[in-house]
């Protein structure tokens, strides 16, 4: 499996991971109340839309918002959705020599941090599925079940769809 196909592949578990979350968590009305589950919830999205632009031209400044600019939960699920759309038209364009080339991470100022766009995409993907389980875990806290969405329990249930 080339770099490009095992990255793509882990964008579609971070799919279908995300919506399967933002399922569970929407079916219980504890954690769509939650602040610190809407909190990561934006976090981890804001960070997605963040690594996009980083990997990007960069030719306009990344916006960065705020939980409370979602008035709803549903608004914030709708900022969710819009990153994996963004996301595939970038794996369909991206190249194993695109993968190599070496980006400067803003926000690593002393010292400077440059690395590998497959390096940027993999820690995005990894920075998901933290979250994702601080979320899962106050999910059970607030009386809900948490599901597993590891990646190869994704694997094991034939690499399903995103199902939003």
């Amino acid at each position: 499996m080339s770099q490009k196909s095992w990255l793509h592949d882990l964008y579609r578990h971070q799919a279908w991971a995300d919506a399967e979350h933002w399922r569970l968590l929407g079916g219980c009305e504890a954690a769509r109340n939650d602040e610190g589950i809407r909190a990561r919830l934006h976090h981890i999205h804001m960070v997605q839309h963040a690594f996009l632009w980083i990997v990007g031209d960069r030719r306009t400044p990344f916006g960065i918002s705020k939980p409370t600019d979602f008035a709803t939960f549903d608004a914030l699920g709708e900022y969710a959705r819009g990153y994996h759309q963004q996301v595939e038209p970038l794996f369909e364009a991206l190249t194993d020599e695109r993968l190599n080339v070496s980006i400067d991470m803003p926000w690593f100022k002393d010292p400077p941090l440059s690395i590998s766009i497959a390096e940027a995409l993999t820690q995005c993907a990894m920075h998901s599925q933290h979250h994702r389980g601080q979320n899962a875990s106050r999910l059970r806290e607030l009386g809900g079940t948490p599901e597993n969405t590891d990646y190869i329990v994704w694997l094991w249930k034939g690499r399903p769809a995103p199902v939003w």
